[in-house]
């Protein structure tokens, strides 16, 4: 064993045990973090505009503080950036994170001095959970990848502007800068493929042993790794054992992932944003990722089915449900008020409290009242992927069809298959009555002949590939939506589709 994996089984230790101390005491650990925000603010622009300096508890706060999005934020964002200070934290900010916005363009998103430590250590502490909850640290001595966006910094009124990926790139312990891959020029190129045919060569011979990155784009370099040497990651990398992941629900890529690698690999799920490191995964056999509540945070949920109403429900860790979907939203030293991120979020445990993110408050289809969401499809495609063991999927997203040329209404599967299903329409009624199952309201619809059941329209390889490079969102930070309520996303995949299959 070398020093690193031989110093890591103490700190993980002190990680494990703090982790407890706050986790199985929610309530006091959040009302500490409240108390200390509003301390932070209440001398700046916005404390000064909500009159947080008279706010002393939550009902309080959640009378003074209304939930917004970024548009709401921006006249804020605007003030820093015109050279403005104390306007949602104390001082300015040390970084925006840039992310891309819907309504808004680009989104700046402050990340403070005080937040920093937020990324940085809840990503350092994931890592030290799994150490503490399987022994295995060998692997920190070997090499490690990051797939990240570029770490190439702009400035936007004066203040650093970069990914996400790209601004932690730069806080990466010093311990762990010598066996940290790939260089630093390699990860500076902005072309996704240039940039990953770099990571492939200075990879290919090394000791890596643990990968991280969003599933997509790490398959995307298994893939390449493959092509390039005929065998399987294991014989490419046989140290290889830990895998960590975030940004979007691993288990439609899990299949193809194991297989590429060729054996069993431990993962560790994380849940960072741009607004936040929320939660990460702290043990190998418990459901969901451990919350966050002591990390600079504060967090309330509003009941999804709320979330569109005029004066919906807002909630603190005190009175979350096991089991209840629940838009996300955040309070943070970061400089975050009420803010949606727009994640629903779903307990499996409490004390400690544990979630898995079920999807997009926004990202979901209702053009016929059915309300179907990512965590639906997500099960769907699952529970059809164990009835057929041959198939493999690469990726899939899902959307309405209003007005087809024939026949009723219906969702439209478009799937890039690795391989398919022997029998694709058998295939497509076992995703369907699933769906049924898993969704009252479709099930109305579908037996009520509202709707007819759903449609796989096959992708040819690489489609989702294709398509992400042609509107320039090719690797780094960038997801395919799961579902959407209207036709964009399926429009732009018409062109990729697998002719040949039906």
């Amino acid at each position: 064993m070398g020093i690193r994996s031989v110093l890591s089984k103490p700190l993980a230790s002190w990680v494990a045990r703090e982790q407890k101390k706050w986790s199985q005491e929610p309530e006091k650990s959040q009302d500490e973090v409240l108390k200390n925000l509003l301390a932070g603010v209440k001398n700046t622009l916005f404390g000064k505009d909500h009159h947080l300096q008279d706010v002393n508890s939550y009902e309080e706060f959640k009378q003074a503080v209304p939930i917004r999005d970024y548009e709401d934020l921006k006249p804020y964002v605007n003030r820093i950036i015109g050279g403005k200070s104390d306007v949602l934290w104390p001082g300015k900010p040390a970084y925006f994170a840039k992310t891309s916005g819907t309504t808004s363009g680009a989104k700046y998103i402050p990340i403070t001095k005080d937040s920093i430590p937020n990324h940085i250590n809840s990503a350092r502490n994931a890592l030290l959970s799994y150490v503490h909850d399987t022994g295995n640290s060998v692997f920190l001595d070997g090499k490690l990848i990051f797939l990240s966006g570029s770490p190439t910094l702009e400035e936007k009124g004066g203040i650093p502007l970069g990914r996400l990926s790209g601004l932690v790139n730069h806080h990466v312990p010093q311990y762990l800068r010598t066996n940290q891959m790939p260089s630093y020029e390699t990860n500076c190129i902005e072309d996704w493929e240039t940039k990953l045919g770099r990571i492939v060569d200075e990879t290919i011979n090394q000791n890596m042993t643990l990968i991280s990155g969003i599933p997509p784009w790490v398959q995307m370099y298994f893939d390449w790794l493959i092509e390039r040497t005929g065998k399987p990651i294991k014989d490419i990398f046989p140290n290889f054992s830990v895998f960590v992941h975030g940004g979007v629900n691993y288990a439609p890529y899990r299949q193809k992932m194991l297989e590429s690698i060729g054996k069993p690999i431990d993962s560790i799920e994380t849940y960072p944003a741009s607004e936040g490191f929320i939660a990460y995964q702290d043990s190998q056999s418990a459901e969901g990722l451990l919350m966050l509540l002591k990390s600079g945070i504060f967090f309330e949920f509003i009941p999804a089915d709320e979330f569109f109403d005029e004066n919906p429900t807002r909630l603190s860790i005190h009175d979350v449900e096991i089991g209840k979907n629940y838009a996300l939203i955040l309070n943070s030293n970061a400089g975050l008020w009420g803010y949606s991120i727009g994640d629903t979020v779903k307990f499996v445990s409490k004390y400690p409290h544990r979630l898995v993110v079920s999807g997009r408050i926004k990202h979901f289809i209702s053009a016929f009242g059915e309300h179907v969401i990512g965590e639906e499809v997500e099960k769907a495609m699952n529970h059809a992927l164990a009835q057929f063991p041959e198939a493999k999927v690469v990726e899939f997203t899902v959307a309405p069809q209003v007005n087809p040329t024939e026949g009723l209404p219906l969702h439209e599967w478009y799937v890039e298959f690795a391989q398919p299903p022997a029998d694709i329409p058998s295939f497509s009624n076992v995703i369907d009555q699933q769906l049924q199952q898993l969704n009252p309201y479709y099930d109305d619809l579908i037996s009520g002949s509202i709707l007819r059941s759903l449609e796989i329209r096959p992708l040819q390889k690489d489609g989702f590939r294709q398509y992400m490079k042609s509107q320039g969102r090719l690797g780094g930070q960038n997801k395919v939506p799961r579902l959407s309520n209207d036709r964009k996303l399926a429009e732009g995949l018409e062109s990729f589709l697998n002719k040949s299959k039906k």
